[in-house]
């Protein structure tokens, strides 16, 4: 890809937009009202908002390695804390993506530097649900299952802090756990158990 080409395609682009609405970037400069928090993967394969079909201004989104929400990252918690208290949105996402490189990484052996603190989230998830994830014989299926695992775990990482657990008492906001099929472009909603999952952690991780 030639750099400069962007550039042209960013003309292209604003030309498209203000064709269908003259006032476009006004409005758009006015401020933002999103409904949902998307946590994803930092994949380049991934686009949030074009995977969702969602425009400028619907969604704010956060993208590291793996989707995670690390209780230790600034960023992550900051962002939640944004959106969550101060945009007041009323869906949280956590959107996994199979074939996912992060997670790969997590199932290696190999020493990669500043990526082991990172990735060792991954490798407690693996951890917590290993009896499971041994029963499974393909290498390809067990670490399918490992993507939607880390999903449901970060999704109650989410879950676990003080912002969402007020907004979820208040305005009933609601946190969904989603894989994204980069064979197919199916966007999978997991159908996590979150009442289920509630009932066995908040005694532990309730903030009142």
């Amino acid at each position: 890809m030639n750099i400069t080409n962007i550039f042209e395609n960013n003309k292209k682009w604003i030309g498209e937009r203000l064709a269908g609405d003259s006032e476009y970037f006004k409005n758009l400069s006015k401020g933002q009202n999103p409904q949902i928090l998307y946590i994803g993967c930092s994949d380049s394969r991934v686009s949030s908002e074009e995977l969702m079909g969602v425009e400028p201004g619907e969604v704010f989104v956060h993208r590291n390695i793996a989707n995670m929400v690390p209780n230790t990252d600034l960023n992550v918690m900051s962002v939640i804390n944004f959106a969550v208290s101060h945009l007041k949105v009323n869906h949280v996402v956590v959107c996994g993506h199979y074939y996912c490189g992060g997670v790969k990484a997590a199932m290696q052996s190999a020493d990669l530097g500043i990526l082991n603190p990172w990735l060792r989230n991954i490798r407690d998830v693996y951890r917590l649900h290993r009896k499971e994830l041994d029963l499974i014989e393909c290498e390809d299926d067990k670490y399918n299952r490992l993507i939607e695992l880390n999903v449901q775990e970060q999704c109650v990482n989410v879950i676990k802090t003080s912002d969402v657990q007020k907004a979820i008492r208040e305005r009933q906001l609601t946190v969904h756990g989603w894989v994204w099929d980069i064979q197919t472009g199916k966007l999978i909603d997991l159908k996590i158990d979150f009442d289920k999952i509630l009932k066995n952690i908040m005694e532990i991780y309730r903030i009142s």
